[in-house]
């Protein structure tokens, strides 16, 4: 007669080998869990203090620990008291929790990014009339604050600030090329500081910048009209097999429920998701051109 049926047998080795797993890969296991949780707490911390937010520690780590251990518990309660689809749902929702805040501050962060660089035309525009009648490129940057709103304002202010405080215009303009790394502000920071130094027109310089900007922002723009269709295809096909199980569910939860409960369902589950996750990679990585 088989082991299996017999429960008293069943029980104890299952723990034992639940025992010798944890002992031998425990160690490694936190090890890995710490090591990206630090890594995912930093760039959260690193995004803030780039968006102008302020940064505390405990509370990053706070919203972390809710993002992936809360809304893993959140879900493994929905699906209670079927523990299976509890423990799966739970552990993915986690998992995206947890990738979830920090993919959100660095979209915010894209996004200011974004935004500095199509100021940079009306800046860059200001800066050179500026320099035109007399004025040196601290002043017109100053005008620049005066007059356009945030994010050039604060990040602008923020140079003029550096400034007053003893750093070299050099030094914070290089800072800003770090806070915003696009091409076209490197570009900005670049001509500025080697102007400074071997003289030239100026005025001329951020005619032609802003000249290449306009072209690269209409080139961007051309792409992002020609791949707005494949990105639209790749939510659509990606979504479609999460929606159609939810709606299955929703109208026959025991024709799903071999689904979560078997051996083969779970592996083609997971198999499922695993492909799901490459396809999406594969779409993003088509359609995104970088100019």
């Amino acid at each position: 007669m088989s082991i299996f049926g017999h429960e008293w047998l069943v029980f104890p080795l299952f723990g034992l080998s639940v025992f010798v797993a944890v002992y031998m890969w425990a160690d490694k296991i936190f090890t890995l869990m710490y090591a990206k949780s630090v890594s995912k707490r930093s760039q959260v911390m690193l995004h803030m203090k780039l968006l102008g937010l302020e940064v505390n520690e405990k509370k990053v780590t706070r919203v972390l620990l809710l993002s992936s251990f809360g809304v893993g518990f959140l879900f493994f309660f929905i699906a209670y008291p079927s523990v299976t689809m509890g423990i799966f749902l739970g552990l993915s929702a986690g998992i995206a929790g947890f990738q979830l805040v920090p993919i959100i501050y660095k979209s915010l962060y894209e996004k200011k990014c974004s935004q500095f660089t199509d100021q940079m035309v009306d800046a860059l525009t200001i800066m050179a009339n500026g320099i035109k009648s007399g004025s040196n490129p601290q002043q017109s940057m100053q005008r620049v604050v005066e007059i356009m709103a945030n994010p050039i304002k604060a990040e602008f202010a923020q140079v003029i600030a550096q400034t007053q405080f003893g750093d070299s215009f050099e030094d914070a303009l290089t800072d800003l090329g770090e806070r915003i790394p696009r091409p076209d502000v490197q570009m900005f920071v670049t001509s500025i500081n080697i102007l400074k130094e071997t003289g030239g027109n100026m005025a001329e310089t951020f005619t032609t910048i802003v000249s290449t900007i306009r072209e690269r922002q209409k080139l961007e723009k051309k792409i992002s009209a020609m791949t707005a269709q494949g990105v639209t295809q790749g939510v659509i096909v990606t979504s479609i097999p999460f929606i159609l199980g939810a709606v299955f569910f929703a109208v026959d939860p025991a024709y799903m429920k071999p689904m979560f409960t078997t051996t083969l369902g779970l592996v083609l589950l997971g198999a499922m998701l695993g492909l799901q996750i490459l396809g999406g990679v594969m779409i993003k990585k088509i359609v995104t051109i970088k100019v």
